[in-house]
């Protein structure tokens, strides 16, 4: 095989470890990144937290609204026990019942809309969590899933980087660093020739040049200093 077919070789191999490497990096932001379920996560601890706030207030509530039953069935006992006679005091209980009746209906409403916000949190809640469960689970079979998959893409990368290594022990060091130079600044090294114009830059190469590089021989294009290559 001839230098400039020696280096267009290692490019193909650097063309597939830069894939092989994407590849792999993809493969393993998927498998770290589970931002999504930690959301989710943090969420459902956030609406457990609001739901046991919610249950707090609407038991504190119920506590609130059996005392003032139980202060209405004091003043009725009063009021209807035939025991009390002054007629001041009577108008007083009654006033004081009345009252009593009052916060008990306001007590009820707002019970009523607290046992109404248990139970619409208890439901997002439960929605919530089976949507966790299901992410976990999603999350799970991408492990299983892309694990493997990790471990093949780093086998061929290994191999790949095998290859290499053994082909540019077979290539000139200044050819290789002439090649490597190229690469860093240009992204290709070597291309090929068609139709007597180099398919890099899509110039016409002087005919004395391209047979050099149909012979073998390390030819650079004059337009864009990328190799040469002729198969």
């Amino acid at each position: 095989m001839s230098l400039a077919g020696q280096l267009h070789g290692l490019q193909q191999l650097d063309l597939e470890l830069r894939k092989k490497q994407q590849e792999l990096n993809e493969v393993q932001n998927q498998l770290s990144d589970n931002t999504a379920l930690l959301v989710a996560e943090s969420r459902i601890a956030s609406q457990k937290e609001q739901l046991e706030n919610a249950k707090k207030k609407q038991k504190s509530s119920e506590w609130e609204l059996q005392d003032l039953q139980e202060k209405i069935r004091q003043v009725n006992g009063k009021l209807y026990s035939g025991k009390t006679k002054d007629p001041k005091e009577l108008v007083n209980l009654e006033k004081e019942a009345t009252n009593i009746r009052s916060q008990i209906k306001t007590r009820e409403d707002i019970l009523l809309g607290l046992m109404s916000q248990v139970e619409e949190m208890e439901a997002a809640l439960t929605i919530g969590a089976r949507e966790v469960e299901r992410m976990k689970q999603e999350w799970e079979q991408k492990q299983e899933t892309l694990g493997p998959r990790k471990n093949e893409i780093e086998a061929e990368l290994a191999e790949i980087k095998e290859d290499r290594n053994g082909l540019v022990q077979q290539i000139n060091s200044e050819a290789y660093n002439t090649y490597e130079r190229i690469r860093l600044a240009m992204g290709q090294a070597v291309v090929k020739v068609e139709r007597g114009r180099c398919l890099g830059c899509h110039i016409a190469v002087p005919t004395g040049q391209w047979q050099k590089a149909r012979a073998g021989d390390l030819i650079q294009c004059n337009n864009c200093s990328r190799i040469l290559y002729l198969e």
